[in-house]
């Protein structure tokens, strides 16, 4: 997925930064900040590499899980035409609206 970097099975989101000509990585997900910049994607990787490193070090001394919880729920405001387009639609295809919302989620972030 375009402006997304695996670093050792963490995602870090990447942006071109023009005020300083570098792309800047940044590590999402955390419990906690951890942010890279380089000219190219090899250096980008290595300093992300490096960042992680620093990262996780930090996080073992102090005692903090690296990753962020999630608790698989979040609440999405539609309006309410759109609502009932989108249960109808699920209902259409026999799935239940948060089952039929999760699938199409999953399909948007995978492909």
């Amino acid at each position: 997925m375009m402006n997304r970097m695996d670093i050792d099975g963490y995602q870090a989101v990447i942006r071109y930064d023009p005020e300083i000509d570098l792309f800047r990585g940044e590590f999402v997900g955390l419990n906690g900040g951890a942010d890279f910049y380089a000219a190219d994607i090899a250096r980008l990787k290595q300093e992300g590499a490096r960042s992680l490193k620093v990262f996780l070090e930090m996080c073992a001394e102090d005692g903090v899980e690296p990753r962020k919880p999630y608790s698989g729920k979040f609440n999405v405001r539609v309006p309410p035409d759109l609502h009932a387009d989108l249960a109808i639609t699920a209902a259409a295809e026999g799935k239940s609206l948060n089952h039929w919302i999760a699938d199409v989620l999953k399909q948007a972030v995978q492909g």
